[in-house]
């Protein structure tokens, strides 16, 4: 039979089934044996072991349209990237890092900044104009409103999509208001750390009521871009695309260089310097950690 993995845990994958059947199933060692590790999103091919209890065993992994390392998901059509506007701070540098690994992954991202009660006007207003350009729709919410219900549903329909973001930002409750059967366990903000207690500890796919999936994943604090290489990283920057071809030097990295149109557009206001600065930042990392390879 074939299915999709709805989770995997303690060595089991979960997977449903055309018949609509759920199944424990064991991977193959072949997996192991050639380095393979089936993921929550993956189509595969399981047979049964023993029908009355439902297990089975993973037999074949079926071809993916894409693959995440972090978090570790196959065949996302696009991601719902919560963060906080406060009750954690955003992390701007970690909300950039995820979004050029979902850009290098062909994935479409719809940015939530919640907690916007929390926060003035003109401040959520700022973050909204920084990265109207760096996702495919960009919304706030202080709480799920039914109307912000309804449109995230909309754009979630019929497609399987990652929520993915810091924790204590409000996923577990976005996902209760999208899907209730996901029963999600709501974590609290740690007063000491200001960040948010880890809820969600395993990626799992969750069906919606008007079709498509949602796949709660564990928070994260830390996002590397490896195999990302400086150079590359400008063509991640959608605000840069105007500019590219405009510099004095045709391989300008949009940092140093003199006569550079990008640098030039951030200080005249027309790139939002907040990610300006955060590529500088992006880039001096990644080169620091290619010398450290050297």
């Amino acid at each position: 039979m074939e299915g999709r993995i709805l989770k995997g845990i303690g060595g089991f994958y979960y997977v449903r089934c055309t018949d609509g059947e759920v199944y424990a199933c064991r991977a193959r060692g072949i997996f192991r044996k050639d380095g393979i590790k089936p993921l929550v999103g993956d189509h595969v091919r399981i047979s049964v072991v023993d029908e009355a209890a439902r297990e089975g065993s993973v037999d074949e992994l079926l071809p993916r349209k894409n693959s995440l390392i972090r978090p570790e998901a196959a065949n996302v059509d696009q991601a719902l990237l919560v963060f906080a506007l406060a009750e954690p701070s955003p992390n701007t540098l970690l909300l950039d890092r995820f979004l050029i690994t979902m850009a290098g992954e062909g994935v479409p991202c719809i940015l939530l900044f919640n907690k916007a009660d929390l926060v003035s006007g003109e401040t959520a207003a700022e973050f909204c104009e920084a990265y109207r350009n760096a996702a495919d729709t960009v919304l706030t919410a202080s709480a799920l409103s039914q109307d912000m219900g309804a449109l995230l549903s909309e754009k979630l329909k019929g497609k399987i999509t990652l929520l993915a973001g810091p924790s204590g930002v409000g996923k577990s409750t976005i996902l209760n208001a999208l899907c209730p059967d996901a029963a999600a366990e709501t974590g609290e903000i740690s007063r000491k750390l200001r960040r948010g207690k880890h809820t969600t500890r395993h990626s799992e796919l969750f069906a919606l009521e008007d079709g498509g999936w949602i796949m709660d994943t564990p928070g994260f604090t830390a996002l590397s871009l490896f195999g990302c290489e400086a150079e590359d990283i400008r063509y991640e920057y959608p605000e840069f695309s105007d500019y590219e071809g405009k510099c004095r030097f045709q391989d300008c990295l949009h940092m140093e260089e003199p006569d550079c149109a990008v640098r030039t557009a951030a200080d005249e206001g027309m790139i939002p310097m907040l990610r300006y600065t955060n590529y500088l930042a992006i880039c001096r990392e990644q080169k620091e950690r290619g010398r450290q390879k050297g």
